[in-house]
């Protein structure tokens, strides 16, 4: 692109609508479906997590209308609000990158030996998300990653291990966000500019994270089980159908912000 040459926004709609057709397509999301099910039929939660933007995936896993009850989410704030870590901890800028991190965040976390992990990161280098991925299979989960491969294999892990959350995963689940995210480029790219805006990790991770959940409730369903689903909280009866189900997994769910 030129400097003379304009963003397109209808581009980015068109890369969208591309990616919609192709990501439901990839076998893996059956595999991932099938962890799910084989988790919650052994009385296990699906436990959630991401941090940045990818924590957007994970309350598109736990707590959502049309979603699945025996959800939860962890983040990276639970080390104030479960833990005693002060406030500012969360203002540390390498707080995803520090490994100590994410032993606490488990060891806070309500699991249980058939819970199965989710853990959603674009870049999949991070130390917190690798660390916490090699922790989970040490302790006998399942493990299911959303992340972009483009992205994770064209840089260095952060870990010290130097794996990447797709090494650890026994499903991995490719979002198809290139390289850096955005995939409009903007004119001139200086070193003062950004190279593209326009990322699709969230939207494409998202779309992973329902596919699965769609499948699941319909291997539910084959199998004679009534699945428990949320309803939204602001329909007639809402409430009540949902604190029934959420009742059936007390203490074992955090439904905080």
């Amino acid at each position: 692109m030129t400097v003379n040459q304009r963003v397109v926004p209808q581009a980015f709609a068109e890369h969208i609508a591309h990616l919609v057709q192709v990501i439901p397509k990839d076998p893996e999301i059956s595999r991932a479906a099938g962890l799910f099910t084989r988790a919650l039929t052994a009385g296990g939660v699906i436990q959630a997590f991401g941090s940045g933007h990818s924590e957007a995936v994970a309350m598109e896993i736990a707590g959502r209308a049309g979603g699945l009850v025996p959800t939860n989410r962890l983040a990276l704030r639970d080390i104030v609000l479960y833990g005693d870590a002060p406030r500012s901890e969360l203002d540390r800028y390498d707080l995803e990158r520090d490994p100590a991190i994410a032993h606490t965040i488990l060891d806070l976390a309500p699991v249980q030996e058939h819970d199965l992990f989710v853990i959603i990161s674009n870049s999949g280098v991070n130390g917190v998300v690798v660390e916490l991925a090699t922790l989970v299979k040490e302790r006998g989960h399942d493990l299911i990653a959303i992340t972009s491969r483009a992205h994770s294999e064209a840089v260095v892990s952060r870990h010290p291990s130097g794996r990447r959350l797709a090494d650890l995963a026994d499903v991995v689940l490719d979002n198809h966000a290139p390289y850096g995210d955005a995939v409009l480029p903007l004119p001139g790219g200086g070193s003062t500019a950004p190279a593209s805006i326009g990322g699709v990790s969230t939207i494409t991770s998202a779309l992973l994270a329902q596919l699965v959940v769609a499948q699941t409730v319909s291997n539910l369903l084959d199998a004679g089980e009534v699945p428990p689903v949320y309803l939204s909280a602001n329909v007639p009866e809402g409430d009540a159908h949902n604190l029934r189900l959420e009742a059936l997994y007390a203490g074992r769910i955090r439904r905080t912000a």
